[in-house]
């Protein structure tokens, strides 16, 4: 009954916003124009969090109670997600992938089901262990019922990743990048209208509506092609072949997962607001890398399997060469102004209400140490996305368990040496330009995160140019002139910013707007400029691809 009612409602007008997108640089621009919805959203929902709360202990405790169930979703939802679901469903009849999708849907509501209710029994151990100071928190009580709240999400986020298997087969890259936005779009439904009952609690119901509404969009694809799953007792034998093949990117993620924890309890050492300032920089920070890292990566995904399912592997590695030299010239190029603009752009998202001009330099100075591993992000998440296509799965379990041990080495170092030598202290802050404020740990802290990032980068690229010879030679150029738009163009938006500062005080928010705006089109001119007098070859495919998307006739597959 339901299946026929999607199947109804696909013949309206939906259709359209379902069809298939088949070429790379189309899926790419495709996913980063609603990823940057989603952001947009996103931003709103942090710009209403600084705007209402500050960098306050509320905001702490509402990113702090995340972790919980990020570890979780880490630890079981990956274990049958569409990276691995991918490569075994495409090409397969639909009856075997149905039944796939039936076991693996399955195994996930019973196993993270049943964690879920045992970490909703220990919650309050967990917790207060992890962060004592809100032990003794008159918020204690809410802290404790957000989390298990929020054990929800991740039950319908991991039966959407299954869902999303399908989309991203079939290439339904709209609806794929639409759920996001449909997430975020809760979040800010539960700040506006249920906060005001409910407290932070009702955030908490906000972002379980987002996790289901992000499910359901994943639904009529999965309908369409005839794949809607079944609620089954999972098959041990069925099941254990794609958990074995799960395993090393599961523990790849709850590494992840669990360095972020061991992190957010570090930075809650700094005090009131700390936690919220460096969940707030990293929000930032992760809008470059979803608009440029993660659509690449995910638009590359699956033509990467079917490469490497019909035995193409010049086409594989060809393919993956455009996607890597896209992606570092973009984000090279944009890194450089993210840092020269990085108060601009923290004071318009985020200045707002209880976030003052101190949360606002703290958060600007984190976000600037987040962006310098931009790229070497945007390349784990492209090249941990080829080994498994490939067949090599262990080696982004490798990269994130030196990246792990890195992030929390690097970040008790800096600790310790901003506490030992107060000389190397007021160097960072002063290069910052945070000397005069409290609130330093969390600047430290991100510096260990950004050295395991850029370690990780590093070691991919090592790591997949022993499977592709010659894949970073071929990277210098992009790299190059992506580092040199980026250079002249920061240039020029710090001469207008130097130069637009002594005209009038940043004293309003649409004087700080125009400012960065004015900085920072300038900015984008001269780097232009110098990919237009180099004849760069991705900005010209960028403006190829645009005018793609805007045809009726899709690229065909040889294309790509």
């Amino acid at each position: 009954m339901v299946e026929r009612l999607i199947q109804t409602a696909l013949k309206g007008p939906i259709r359209t916003l379902i069809r298939p997108i088949g070429g790379l640089h189309q899926a790419a621009y495709l996913l980063a124009a609603l990823t940057l919805a989603s952001q947009f959203l996103g931003l709103l929902r942090d710009r209403l969090f600084a705007h209402q709360f500050g960098a306050s202990e509320t905001l702490d405790l509402y990113y702090a109670a995340f972790r919980m169930p990020d570890v979780v979703f880490a630890l079981v939802a990956s274990t049958v997600s569409a990276y691995v679901l991918i490569p075994r469903i495409a090409g397969s009849p639909v009856a075997d992938a149905r039944k796939l999708l039936s076991h693996a849907a399955s195994f996930l509501l019973f196993t993270s089901g049943i964690v879920g209710v045992i970490l909703c029994i220990f919650a309050p151990t967990l917790l207060f262990m992890l962060f004592p100071a809100f032990a003794t928190s008159a918020s204690a009580d809410a802290f404790v019922l957000l989390s298990r709240i929020l054990l929800l999400q991740p039950i319908l986020l991991g039966v959407s990743g299954v869902l999303t298997s399908v989309t991203q087969v079939e290439r339904r890259f709209f609806l794929f990048a639409l759920a996001p936005v449909c997430y975020n779009l809760g979040i800010i439904l539960g700040t506006l209208f249920l906060y005001p009952l409910w407290g932070v609690v009702g955030i908490g119901i906000g972002v379980v509506g987002g996790a289901l509404f992000h499910l359901l969009l994943n639904v009529p694809p999965v309908v369409r092609a005839g794949l809607f799953p079944k609620i089954v007792i999972p098959s041990p034998r069925l099941m254990w072949s794609v958990i074995r093949e799960s395993v090393p990117r599961s523990l790849a993620l709850s590494m992840g997962a669990v360095v972020t924890l061991g992190l957010t309890a570090l930075v809650a050492r700094s005090g009131e607001g700390g936690i919220a300032i460096y969940a707030l920089a990293g929000n930032l920070a992760a809008v470059p890398l979803a608009l440029i890292g993660a659509s690449y990566a995910t638009a590359a995904f699956p033509v990467l399997a079917e490469h490497i399912g019909a035995n193409r592997k010049e086409e594989f590695v060809e393919l993956l060469r455009t996607a890597a030299r896209h992606l570092i010239f973009w984000s090279a190029t944009s890194s450089l102004l993210i840092i020269v603009l990085r108060a601009h752009i923290v004071r318009v998202v985020l200045g707002s209400g209880a976030f003052d001009w101190e949360a606002t330099r703290l958060t600007a100075a984190v976000l600037a140490v987040f962006v310098v591993a931009l790229t070497a992000q945007g390349l784990v998440l492209l090249l941990s996305r080829a080994f498994y296509a490939a067949g090599r799965t262990w080696y982004p379990l490798v990269l994130q368990g030196i990246g792990a041990v890195l992030s929390i080495a690097g970040a008790y170092g800096f600790l310790f040496l901003g506490q030992v030598y107060p000389l190397f202290r007021y160097f960072i802050e002063a290069l910052l330009r945070v000397a005069d404020l409290p609130g330093a740990p969390a600047l430290f802290v991100a510096l260990g995160a950004t050295l395991g990032q850029l370690v990780m980068g590093t070691l991919a690229l090592f790591l997949f140019s022993q499977v592709a010879p010659g894949l970073g030679k071929s990277l210098v150029r992009p790299t190059l002139e992506g580092l040199g738009a980026g250079i002249v163009g920061g240039a020029a938006a710090y001469g207008v910013l130097a130069f637009l500062g002594n005209i009038a005080a940043l004293t309003t928010l649409p004087a700080v707007f125009i400012q960065g705006a004015t900085a920072g089109v300038v900015g984008i001119v001269a780097a232009a400029g110098v990919l237009f007098a180099l004849e760069n070859k991705e900005a010209r495919t960028l403006i190829a691809s645009l005018k793609g998307l805007s045809t009726k006739a899709l690229p065909p597959q040889s294309e790509l």
